[in-house]
C-alpha cells in the first residue's frame, strides 16, 4: 500500500495545479469557468450535427460560417479557437485559431476582416478542416471567447500562445460542436 503513496500524492498534485488536465478543451480550462455565455451558431450545422465534405480538408476545405450573439458588455474583441478532442494525439487537435476578431462582427465569414488567423495543429496559418484518419466519428468543438482586450500576438502564434494572452481577459465563452467522419472509399 506504501509503494502507492507517491503515485497518488502526485495524482492530487496535478489535479490541484493551476495547469489543465492533458487533453482539455480550450473552453473547459478553469480559467474560463466564471465566463458569461454566448451563442454560437452556423447554418452549415446544428449543434451536434454533421458537417458538410466541403468543409473539410476531404473536400473543398472552406471555413464554415458561423454567427454569435449575447457578447458581454466590455467586449474589446473575439477570439476562436477549433479542436478535435477524438485526434490520436495527447492534446485535442487544432484546426484552426483566429483572434482580433471584431466583435461589431456577427460572424465568419466577414469577422475576419483584420482578425489574424495563427497556426493550426499542422503549424500553419487558417483554417485546416476535417480530415480524420480512422472511420470513428469526431466531435470538433468551436470554441468563442469574447476578450476585454485586443491581443498583441504573432500570426505564428498557436493555441498554447492564444491561451496565455487570453489568460485573465476572457469575459465570455461560446461553444458549438459539429461532427465529422472520414468518408468512405
Amino acid at each position: 500500500m506504501r509503494r502507492f503513496a507517491p503515485i497518488a500524492a502526485l495524482a492530487l498534485l496535478a489535479c490541484s495545479s493551476a495547469a489543465p488536465a492533458a487533453g482539455t478543451l480550450a473552453a473547459d480550462w478553469p480559467d474560463m469557468a466564471q465566463a458569461q455565455m454566448m451563442l454560437v451558431s452556423s447554418p452549415a450545422f446544428s449543434p451536434g450535427g454533421p458537417i458538410a465534405l466541403g468543409y473539410s480538408a476531404y473536400g473543398k476545405n472552406e471555413i464554415p460560417p458561423l454567427s454569435w450573439s449575447a457578447l458581454p458588455t466590455g467586449t474589446q474583441s473575439l477570439a476562436l479557437i477549433v479542436e478535435d478532442p477524438d485526434a490520436s494525439t495527447p492534446q485535442p487537435f487544432v484546426h484552426w485559431t483566429a483572434w482580433n476578431i471584431s466583435p461589431t462582427a456577427h460572424g465568419v465569414p466577414d469577422g475576419l476582416a483584420g482578425a489574424v488567423q495563427g497556426a493550426n495543429g499542422s503549424g500553419k496559418p487558417g483554417w485546416r478542416g476535417p480530415h480524420p484518419s480512422d472511420a470513428k466519428p469526431h466531435h470538433y468543438h468551436f470554441q468563442l471567447f469574447a476578450l476585454d482586450r485586443k491581443l498583441a500576438l504573432p500570426a505564428t502564434a498557436g493555441r498554447d500562445e492564444l491561451l496565455a494572452a487570453m489568460k485573465g481577459h476572457v469575459i465570455g465563452k461560446g461553444r458549438l460542436v459539429g461532427t465529422f467522419t472520414k468518408p468512405k472509399g
